[in-house]
């Protein structure tokens, strides 16, 4: 269903030794250590029943609602929204995908707050507010304003929140007897999509989502019996050649990806730019890329600009999708590009990735490929924990904590440090109020 291609076949280079058994041992060992030590509670997600069931339970108790609305309006930022919008995305294609909108208010530009909320009423929508504490300002300035502009305190079925038990946002559900999920706080949020942060509005559009965790166990299952090491090698990769290879770019050929890479950007940007238990600061840089569309910009700086990036494909099986074709029309004055007519749409994206992926090869760029048979809810699970399980184990071999975020806390601490200022001074005609 999706398989995966290794660097070290392709490196074109060959001062970058293969990773030893004994090497492979000890991240393998590290990371069922993490995994048993319960380090983080994401490893355990793809074998648990409990976002299923209170999915189920959930929706089964808000039938007559959620035939009526139009509108699925997640109020959340980074973790609790990335991973469902990526997800919808790549299968919003699938017949089982029910005609509900899906909107995200997830930031704070007022721009794009009054575009979203065109045409969304209290009647025809669903507000699931989804945070891990319910304190992060955005989320709770855009959880403020909906609560005032939709009164929502007074139609509280047309409210929901997914938060950690006993969290201020919590507690706050509770006081107002606002339905409620909550989920492990061992769960991170860049790797929640798997618990109800993800599972609950999935299930909501229609998908199967026991078929994303089966895809995602199965997928674990093999890597703890040893039938994943080519991941382990990657992360190896990666890990100890990140001086010379900084920069990591998930060129991703179909647009059905391009919420996907986002997620991975957070996923990998937030996990691995940490300081290291030496006290050095170590991290890897995620570029996100979509074929074709970035061959005409992007690709000029890979094959020609600085060695300092490797190059991961990610593409499906294009047999599975052979409409449209592009027709066999002449076209006066462009008669160079008739070598393609008749050909499937498919057929040449195909063929466009390949080639870009030759010629960054024969720069000796390191390239590896991940195939995909079908985009389905199997598909997207076993990518999500790939993913996942790749980022653990390239924290690991930095020898960094993969779970928090420390960088992240110092600017919401600065940002508070400002309003606190601002309150204190005399007023300043020149500041935006």
């Amino acid at each position: 269903m999706v398989s995966f291609e290794s660097f070290l076949e392709h490196t074109g280079s060959r001062s970058i030794p293969h990773p030893t058994k004994d090497a492979l041992d000890y991240v393998y060992e590290a990371i069922i250590k993490e995994k048993i030590a319960g380090r983080s509670g994401y490893y355990n997600l793809p074998f648990e029943e409990k976002a299923i069931l209170d999915a189920q339970t959930y929706i089964s108790t808000h039938q007559d609602l959620l035939q009526e609305i139009k509108y699925l309006i997640i109020i959340g930022v980074g973790g609790s929204s990335l991973g469902t919008k990526a997800i919808d995305t790549m299968l919003c294609h699938l017949a089982c995908r029910k005609p509900i909108e899906l909107k995200f208010l997830e930031h704070t530009d007022p721009i794009e707050i009054c575009k979203t909320l065109q045409d969304v009423t209290c009647a025809n929508s669903l507000f699931l507010i989804i945070s891990k504490s319910g304190t992060t300002i955005e989320t709770s300035s855009l959880m403020k304003y909906i609560l005032k502009r939709f009164d929502l305190l007074d139609h509280k079925e047309h409210l929901a929140v997914i938060t950690d038990e006993h969290s201020p946002l919590h507690k706050w559900a509770s006081k107002h007897q606002i339905s409620c999920i909550c989920i492990d706080k061992n769960v991170g949020g860049r790797f929640s999509v798997l618990s109800s942060v993800g599972i609950l509005p999935l299930m909501i559009l229609g998908y199967e989502t026991n078929l994303i965790l089966k895809g995602a166990k199965e997928f674990m299952m093999s890597f703890l019996h040893r039938q994943e090491d080519h991941l382990i090698k990657k992360a190896i990769f990666l890990a100890k050649s990140r001086d010379r290879y900084p920069n990591n770019v998930l060129f991703s050929y179909s647009s059905s990806f391009k919420d996907f890479n986002a997620w991975y950007v957070q996923l990998w940007a937030e996990s691995l730019g940490k300081i290291d238990i030496y006290g050095k600061k170590v991290g890897l840089t995620p570029i996100s890329l979509i074929g074709s569309i970035d061959q005409h910009s992007f690709l000029q700086l890979i094959t020609q600009g600085s060695m300092d990036k490797t190059v991961t494909f990610l593409n499906i099986n294009r047999k599975n999708y052979s409409e449209p074709k592009i027709p066999n029309l002449k076209v006066d004055f462009l008669e160079s590009t008739d070598f393609v007519n008749g050909t499937s749409f498919a057929k040449l994206i195909s063929y466009q990735q390949i080639a870009t992926m030759q010629t960054i090869r024969d720069e000796g760029i390191p390239t590896d490929q991940i195939h995909i048979d079908y985009l389905c809810e199997e598909s997207v699970g076993i990518l999500i924990i790939y993913f996942e399980l790749l980022t653990s184990c390239v924290g690991k071999i930095l020898d960094i904590n993969t779970y928090d975020q420390p960088g992240v806390e110092f600017g919401k601490k600065r940002l508070r440090d400002m309003f606190e200022v601002q309150t204190q001074s005399p007023p300043n005609k020149d500041l935006i109020q």
